[in-house]
C-alpha cells in the first residue's frame, strides 16, 4: 500500500524556520520530520511514498537527491580525478515520488493531483508535520473490516489539568481529575482510503477536510480509529522544541525502528 504525505503548505505558524524550507523539512535530531514519518511507516514494511509538495518543493527534491550526503561519511578526492567516495552507505528500502502539486493548491487539490501515481488501489495518507506511535497494521485491518471508503485516526487532545464540575447557580460542585471524556477528538492524519476518495474532490480549490470528508460523513462512508498512544504535531517552535527534547532523551515514543 502506498503512503501519500501532504507536504506542500506554507507552515506560517512556525515561520522562524519555514521561511527557509517547507515545514516537513524542519529537523528533529538533525533529520527532517518528514524522514521521521517515513521511518514510522517503513518500520511496518510500507516503503513506497508519494509526497505532495508545493511551497519550496525543490528543497524536498534536493534533499532526497543528496540522501547519501546527509546519511553517510564522504571522501572528496581532488587528487584523483575529483572523485567522491561514499562510506558506510545506508540505503533505505524506499521508492519516493515527489510531486509538485502547486504553490497555492488546497489540500484536496494536492491529493487529486497525485491520483495517477496512486492508481486504482487503497492508499494511506497523512500530514507531513506530525509523528506518533500509531499501530499501522491494526489501523489497516480495521479499515478492511468495515468496508467504508475512508478511515481517519483520531486522538483525544483533552485537558491536561484538573477539571471542575460547576453548576449554573455559581457553586463549584466538585474537583476531579481529567478523563478520556474531556476534550475533543481531532483528526491526526494516518488515514486509509479506497481509490473512490478521488471522486469526492473537485479540483485545486477543494479543501480536503471540508467538502470531501463532510460528504463521506453524510454518506456514512467514513469511520474513525482511536489512537491512545503518543501523537504530537509540530505547528509551532515550542512544539518543535518539545519533539527535539524527546528525541535527545533517547526515548522518543515514535521511534520504533532500530538505528
Amino acid at each position: 500500500m502506498k503512503v501519500v504525505i501532504l507536504a506542500g503548505g506554507f507552515g506560517t505558524r512556525i515561520s522562524e524556520e519555514s521561511a527557509f524550507k517547507p515545514k516537513p523539512m524542519i529537523e528533529i535530531g538533525e533529520m527532517p520530520i518528514l524522514w521521521h514519518i517515513m521511518k514510522e511507516y517503513s518500520y511496518y514494511g510500507m516503503n513506497e511514498f508519494i509526497i505532495c509538495a508545493g511551497y519550496k518543493q525543490h528543497v524536498i527534491k534536493e534533499w532526497f537527491a543528496d540522501y547519501f550526503l546527509h546519511t553517510s561519511d564522504i571522501t572528496f578526492d581532488f587528487t584523483n580525478g575529483n572523485k567522491m567516495i561514499v562510506h558506510n552507505k545506508h540505503v533505505e528500502p524506499w521508492k519516493v515520488t515527489v510531486v509538485d502539486t502547486g504553490l497555492n493548491t488546497q489540500t484536496g487539490g494536492r491529493i487529486k493531483r497525485i491520483k495517477d501515481y496512486v492508481g486504482n488501489e487503497p492508499f494511506m495518507m497523512t500530514y507531513g508535520d506530525a509523528v506518533g506511535d500509531i499501530n499501522i497494521p491494526e489501523l489497516i485491518e480495521y479499515h478492511k473490516s468495515h468496508g467504508c471508503i475512508g478511515t481517519i485516526s483520531v486522538y483525544n487532545f483533552g485537558q491536561n489539568k484538573g477539571v471542575l464540575d460547576v453548576g449554573k447557580d455559581g457553586y463549584v460542585n466538585a474537583f476531579r481529575e481529567k478523563s478520556d471524556l474531556d476534550g475533543d477528538l481531532i483528526n491526526i492524519g494516518f488515514m486509509v482510503f479506497q481509490p473512490e476518495m478521488f471522486d469526492y474532490i473537485d479540483g485545486d480549490s477543494t479543501v480536503f477536510e471540508q467538502e470531501p470528508l463532510n460528504r463521506l460523513v453524510a454518506e456514512h462512508q467514513l469511520k474513525y480509529y482511536t489512537h491512545k498512544g503518543f501523537w504530537q504535531c509540530m505547528d509551532t517552535l515550542r512544539e518543535k522544541q518539545q519533539l527535539e527534547k524527546r528525541w535527545e532523551s533517547g526515548k522518543a515514543p515514535w521511534k520504533l525502528w532500530e538505528d
